[in-house]
């Protein structure tokens, strides 16, 4: 499978991802059935394919109910395996997503999202988006702490998963890494 440059950085990404919401969030998603979360071995199947297709980029979040902590925990030795793409903004508690893209929450957010992954680093956080994309992007300080998070090593890549085209070109505008767009 083709690779590409990730931004800046030195590291190639795969053209495409494994999305891991399914590892750890089976309620409140908008799937047309119901499902049960994989057992970890059907999920540790599920990476060793993905490899051997040629996939390298793993996409997680704190949304995605325990999909960090059982990433963190079946990747192992392994971690260096893999692109990891965390999100940052929306936690999913009690049936519902609760935003905060302020810089203390970002700044938290982060650090649970390394222990949950049992690293030091991500390649790529994003923000994840309410779908008030400029006002994220231009008024709540997640920017500036995202710049600051790659500064401190934290993350190697900051970007947006948006729900807009405005707020896409905004993310650019502001040299912006990353932009995961809504098709």
């Amino acid at each position: 499978m083709r690779r590409h440059p990730l931004h800046s950085t030195d590291l190639l990404v795969s053209s495409l991802g494994l999305g891991t919401v399914k590892f750890g969030r089976n309620e409140g998603v908008k799937y047309p059935t119901t499902f049960d979360l994989p057992t970890d071995e059907a999920i540790l199947a599920l990476l060793d394919l993905a490899r051997a297709e040629g996939i390298n980029l793993l996409d997680t979040a704190p949304a995605y109910g325990t999909s960090e902590e059982r990433l963190g925990h079946l990747l192992g030795s392994r971690r260096d395996d893999w692109i990891i793409v965390s999100k940052a903004g929306e936690d999913f508690a009690e049936g519902r997503s609760h935003f905060d893209f302020s810089p203390t929450a970002i700044t938290a957010s982060v650090e649970r999202t390394l222990l949950r992954l049992r690293t030091d680093r991500v390649e790529s956080l994003l923000l994840h988006s309410d779908g008030n994309d400029l006002d994220v992007l231009d008024h709540s300080g997640a920017v500036e702490t995202l710049f600051a998070l790659k500064e401190q090593g934290k993350i190697r890549s900051a970007g947006i998963s948006t729900k807009t085209v405005a707020g896409g070109l905004r993310a650019v505008a502001l040299g912006l890494d990353v932009v995961m767009v809504t098709y």
